[in-house]
């Protein structure tokens, strides 16, 4: 098992929303140093304002840019593994595809070849659900078969093909993860790429009834994010090479389950408002955690009802703050 102790971890993207809760992860354990690479574009200097208190985490003071090509190799020079983070997010990718290739595409091969070039012991990159589209069996397991019709998953499939290439042209060790649907604290609640959860939850903070589109059937496998932090650390210290794995909490919840137990926790007495269904991505989705469970010892610990208590928590917290 590689043991990470003493060592120096880039975190590339480390001040989103799972990056932030990746590196509280690798404060539990006896890591040297944590570099926070980041260009701020949806991450916050704020989401990393309890990790920044520990002397062993640095915001990478020159720049955070996976395009800017140089400064990227600074950073690396000064690690030992790296986690791979940084991305544009489904709704921007469908909105701007060009971007998307910019940035998914060519970013992640200037990473691994950064990686390459500087030696990186292990990459952990982060992939998505989105690579298998709509479930053809549930639960899927790794070797579903690609059903993406997004720019979004089409830029992870890309991800995956180019890590693979680069371990068997360079040896270049990783391991990829691919996130179910990741909620939680420090979740984005402005600007244009809300989150359903969060969405639901604004209707209900201002007296409205939440809004379901179509029937409320449409099910997904929901994963606490800093559940989806830890797996990174977990992959970051199994021997496993050259494999993908999907992190969820392999449980099936439908969006009306979702809204019901949403209006419960916030002791609202609303009807959901069910709307004709627009398009939507994906209707189906949950992953098998078997091979996650086998190869990186990685099992959620957080349910559902647990991890919608924190993220209300958090929310309510951050709003009085914030106004």
């Amino acid at each position: 098992m590689p043991d990470i102790r003493g060592s120096r971890v880039l975190v590339v993207g480390g001040a989103g929303l799972i990056g932030s809760h990746a590196v509280d992860a690798l404060l539990q354990e006896d890591v040297a140093q944590i570099i926070v690479y980041d260009n701020f574009c949806r991450g916050t200097r704020e989401n990393l304002a309890e990790a920044l208190k520990d002397p062993r985490v640095r915001i990478f003071e020159i720049g955070g840019d996976i395009l800017q090509t140089d400064i990227l190799g600074q950073a690396m020079k000064e690690s030992d593994h790296v986690i791979h983070l940084a991305a544009l997010w489904l709704l921007q990718c469908h909105e701007y595809p060009r971007s998307a290739f910019d940035v998914n595409i060519r970013g992640t091969f200037n990473v691994l070849e950064a990686c390459r070039d500087h030696h990186i012991k292990r990459l952990v990159y982060s992939s998505s659900a989105s690579v298998y589209g709509d479930a053809v069996d549930i639960p899927m397991t790794e070797e579903h078969p690609f059903n993406n019709r997004t720019f979004y998953g089409a830029t992870k499939i890309a991800g995956e093909a180019m890590c693979r290439a680069f371990n068997e042209r360079y040896g270049l060790p990783y391991a990829g993860l691919r996130y179910m649907n990741v909620y939680g604290a420090r979740q984005d609640y402005k600007g244009a790429y809300i989150a359903v959860i969060m969405k639901i939850l604004d209707r209900i903070d201002q007296g409205l009834p939440p809004i379901v589109y179509g029937d409320g059937s449409q099910s997904y496998d929901f994963i606490y994010v800093s559940e989806v932090g830890r797996a990174n650390v977990c992959a970051l210290k199994s021997d496993a090479s050259d494999r993908f794995y999907n992190i969820g909490s392999g449980t099936r919840t439908s969006i009306k389950e979702v809204c019901e137990l949403l209006l419960e926790l916030t002791g609202s007495n609303l009807s959901i408002q069910y709307e004709p269904a627009g398009p939507t991505f994906v209707t189906n989705r949950i992953g098998s955690t078997d091979r996650a469970k086998r190869d990186l010892d990685f099992r959620t610990t957080i349910g559902l009802r647990e991890g919608l208590q924190k993220l209300i928590a958090w929310r309510r917290a951050h709003r009085e703050r914030h106004g």
